[in-house]
């Protein structure tokens, strides 16, 4: 499991499985959210047994899913409601990491320069300079 901090609020990761949420509890977090729909892949678990282990370790959770390569304005804005309604830190997970980190960027569009989204994704080892030019204009 890997832990990848891209602000205060949000560290992303690759898929995550039951046995993880310990050590997401461990490291303090207080919430994990999905990004990654069920049955994405055959060997990911499913959510309900991430939500059953998160639940047991006392984090709150949340299902947002969102397929890969199709992430919207909308998606983002989705990804920032949720990170509000949550309690912080949350740990975001999907396939690769990507797609949370892509959320989180659209999430911060309006608020955040495209320099320091991409400086924040970067350094949490995204290469997302391909969507500078959609943040660019949000």
């Amino acid at each position: 499991m890997q832990f990848k901090t891209i602000s205060e609020t949000v560290t992303v990761s690759p898929q995550i499985t039951a046995a993880d949420v310990p050590a997401i509890a461990a490291a303090g977090y207080r919430a994990i959210l999905c990004n990654r729909p069920d049955a994405e892949s055959a060997d990911q678990p499913a959510f309900a047994e991430i939500e059953v282990a998160a639940r047991a370790a006392g984090l709150e959770t949340l299902f947002q899913p969102v397929v890969a390569g199709q992430v919207s304005d909308q998606d983002g804005a989705d990804f920032r409601a949720a990170i509000a309604a949550l309690p912080t830190p949350v740990f975001a997970y999907c396939r690769t990491g990507t797609r949370c980190a892509v959320l989180w960027s659209l999430a911060h569009a309006r608020q955040l320069s495209v320099d320091q989204i991409m400086q924040a994704t970067q350094a949490a080892g995204y290469d997302l300079g391909a969507l500078a030019p959609r943040l660019g204009a949000s």
